[in-house]
């Protein structure tokens, strides 16, 4: 009976807190981190301001909680695209596609990217954001190991950081649609790839 209660109370707390990130992303979206009130978070919600309190602690651990879950529906696309991919280069341009389209239509990267009232939310992308891009990093690194044993870790982190960064500046400065900046993306560092597995090949017996 106490492990049932247990339970319940746990799926209890889980919808509260994903309430309250729903209220939170769409206060965030709509009117940037700077005008973000707990009260107003809590009156959307509808529950007390103190239950946002006891949930959070406080403004900034809120949002950044918004910003974990943000990061974590992009890396679970990201995974999905590589998972699926016959080979890694495809997996790279179906993921980095993926990240572009899906960060231009992401409400609250969409807002800090396009709108006055959501600048304040770009640091969380740039300055702020070394959680986001030290994440799909190592997501993107482990993928990179898996598809070349060959690769070292150094090489590996440093192919993910060089793909992450410039997937991130192609969506802060869009000049390209997704798929031609992953492809232009693709082609900057598919003589890496090639390298790698070149070697790996020399290397079997």
């Amino acid at each position: 009976m106490t492990e049932i209660t247990d339970s319940f109370a746990e799926r209890t707390r889980t919808s509260l807190r994903e309430i309250l990130l729903d209220a939170a992303a769409d206060i965030l979206a709509a009117r940037g981190y700077a005008a973000l009130r707990m009260v107003d978070v809590a009156s959307a919600a509808g529950v007390s301001r103190q239950t946002v309190y006891n949930e959070f602690g406080n403004k900034s651990a809120l949002v950044q909680a918004v910003v974990l879950r943000t990061t974590g529906e992009f890396l679970d696309g990201i995974h999905h695209r590589f998972a699926t991919a016959p080979d890694l280069l495809t997996g790279i341009r179906d993921a980095v596609t993926y990240t572009i389209e899906h960060g231009r239509e992401n409400r609250l990267v969409a807002s800090a990217l396009g709108t006055p009232q959501g600048e304040d939310l770009l640091p969380l992308l740039t300055t702020r954001g070394e959680p986001v891009l030290s994440a799909a990093m190592e997501v993107a690194a482990s993928h990179y190991r898996e598809s070349l044993p060959a690769l070292s870790a150094e090489a590996a982190n440093l192919l993910a950081e060089t793909v992450v960064r410039l997937s991130l500046s192609h969506l802060v400065l869009p000049t390209h649609t997704a798929t031609e900046a992953a492809d232009l993306i693709c082609a900057a560092i598919a003589p890496a790839i090639t390298r790698y597995a070149s070697t790996m090949e020399c290397e079997q017996p």
